[in-house]
């Protein structure tokens, strides 16, 4: 078996701006402080953005998952180090991996947020070349690139999606719910410069959830697990835009994978899309011409998954040229490092060529991603990768610091801000 990861994460490291920047922005560039109590945060332009803990659990005990802020020290090195990064995929058994950034949040809203706007693009443009140049450079052929975008002008997204193409890279994160972030949604106009690009370009838009910048929450005093629950459906509600907006008719060479939105619940909602079409579209005007909503989902959209043996099982109401795989490493959700045998556990009765699908074969044809012009696919399989990685250490190990932690709304209220 061959394992590609569509969706990973990055702990940005503490020198990764050095030398990307004009010499006159140098000093604006984003700081990592050490508070007092040992615990990092990142500074930028009076914000203080810390790395939570379930941002990066890999290799610890599930009893010291939580939302407080944490330290370099107490991560694995894979979570920032490339090199380190890269033997923990071996570990794993995984040859690919698409990681989504962390601190400047999904889309680059830390940056959009940015005054003035020369300085919001220089930030963009030097995480940008870091990303590829420095991350996913390092290894060739390991890491799929996926840029930010700068989110706050379309047409400058736009040249700066051909700028990072040019430089190898066919996916960019933005958000499942711009309108959220204060933007235009994807029932305006206002984005097409960068479709239109990503078209061009064959770029595919990731929109991961809490991509925009909030999450389904029932209550105020709702307890964290509701949040965890419901976070797919922040990707239910970006999957409902996208069919009724016009951009997937408008541009038909558009690909959009959602990111983390797990692949059980689609099935009902194509089923729900095509009812609703054909008992409504009448008097809400929409037009498919020919075609059903569920055809056009399934030529444009992406899924992906981590665990989801009820969407596995459903799959042939599934278009499986479109599911791909994930790891979510070093996420509270991340299957690593076990995560062969875990996925193994949901692929019985599944063919060679559908396992194959998930697996390698979609995120290569989707995300441009070709492995094999580096290395010998033989060398690509777990056994092979695992075997690479004798050694290697990958049990658990606590990373406990005195802490009072936190809990409740101050939990979910500081999750959304990171």
């Amino acid at each position: 078996m061959i394992m590609v990861s569509v969706d990973d994460h990055v702990v940005e490291p503490p020198d990764m701006f050095q030398g990307r920047l004009p010499k006159k922005y140098a000093e604006l560039a984003p700081k990592l402080i050490t508070r007092p109590d040992g615990t990092n945060y990142w500074a930028y332009e009076g914000s203080e953005i810390p790395n939570v803990a379930l941002n990066a659990v890999a290799g610890r005990p599930p009893d010291e998952y939580g939302i407080e802020p944490t330290s370099f020290d107490e991560l694995r090195p894979g979570t920032y180090d490339v090199d380190e990064r890269v033997k923990d995929m071996d570990a794993n058994g995984v040859l690919g991996s698409l990681c989504f950034p962390s601190f400047p949040q999904f889309c680059g809203q830390l940056f959009a947020r940015t005054a003035d706007k020369d300085v919001a693009l220089a930030m963009v443009r030097a995480y940008n070349d870091w990303h590829i140049e420095a991350w996913c450079g390092a290894h060739p052929g390991r890491f799929i690139p996926c840029v930010l975008p700068a989110i706050w002008d379309p047409e400058i997204m736009a040249a700066e999606v051909r700028r990072t193409a040019r430089m190898g890279a066919h996916a960019v994160t933005f958000s499942e719910n711009p309108s959220k972030l204060g933007w235009p949604s994807l029932h305006s106009d206002h984005w097409d410069p960068f479709w239109t690009a990503c078209c061009d370009e064959e770029v595919i838009v990731c929109m991961h959830i809490g991509s925009s910048s909030q999450l389904v929450v029932t209550a105020p005093d709702a307890p964290i697990d509701v949040l965890i629950t419901l976070t797919p459906v922040n990707i239910v509600q970006a999957a409902a835009d996208l069919i009724w907006s016009p951009v997937l008719r408008k541009f038909p060479k558009l690909e959009i994978a959602l990111s983390e939105g797990g692949i059980g619940w689609i099935p009902y909602f194509l089923e729900r899309i095509d009812y609703v079409y054909q008992h409504h579209h009448v008097w809400t005007h929409q037009d498919f011409g020919s075609r059903l909503p569920s055809q056009v989902f399934n030529d444009h959209i992406v899924t992906c998954f981590i665990d989801d043996a009820f969407g596995v099982a459903s799959r042939e109401y599934l278009d499986m040229d479109n599911v791909c795989w994930e790891c979510d490493y070093p996420h509270s959700d991340s299957t690593w490092p076990t995560s062969p045998e875990s996925l193994m556990k949901e692929l019985g009765g599944v063919t060679d060529t559908d396992i194959d699908r998930i697996t390698h074969h979609n995120a290569m044809k989707h995300f441009h991603f070709d492995p094999f012009a580096t290395r010998p696919r033989e060398e690509c399989t777990v056994g092979a990768l695992r075997a690479s990685a004798a050694g290697h250490d990958v049990s658990i190990r606590s990373k406990k610091r005195a802490s009072s932690g936190a809990s409740g709304t101050k939990s979910i209220d500081l999750l959304k801000r990171t």
